[in-house]
């Protein structure tokens, strides 16, 4: 039993990438049938979010930036002290009219400038 599972050469903090679709077309909206999805939504401010599950969601209003956690290498950075790239500058914006994925495993900060409502559905990963 020589082969693992696990690859320690990927690192898993640059695999949760979040996807924005700006402006899906309707009728992605309809065969996803988002309008029968739950509801959620958080007046303007910072939350510290943990996804257990990746969720897709699709926002009615809103705008946000999400500062994803864990993406600093605070032992090598003293390679290059480049401010322009630190790990803070790295957000994803996204607001109303987009569908966005959530990769399972993210922490991050969202800064939400304009209150959020959004439809979204959480992933039921089987557990085998």
């Amino acid at each position: 039993m020589a082969s693992s599972t696990s690859s320690p050469s990927s690192s898993s903090a640059n695999n949760l990438r979040i996807l924005v679709e700006r402006n899906p077309p309707e009728s992605k909206l309809s065969e996803l049938n988002i309008k029968c999805w739950p509801k959620w939504g958080c007046p303007p401010g910072k939350y510290q979010l943990k996804f257990d599950a990746e969720e897709t969601c699709y926002l009615v209003k809103g705008k946000v930036k999400v500062y994803p956690r864990g993406s600093s290498s605070s032992s090598s950075s003293s390679s290059s002290s480049s401010s322009s790239s630190s790990s803070e500058d790295q957000f994803v914006e996204f607001g109303a009219g987009d569908l966005v994925i959530i990769p399972k495993g993210l922490s991050c900060t969202w800064d939400v400038s304009v209150a959020v409502d959004k439809y979204y559905k959480f992933e039921s990963s089987p557990s085998s």
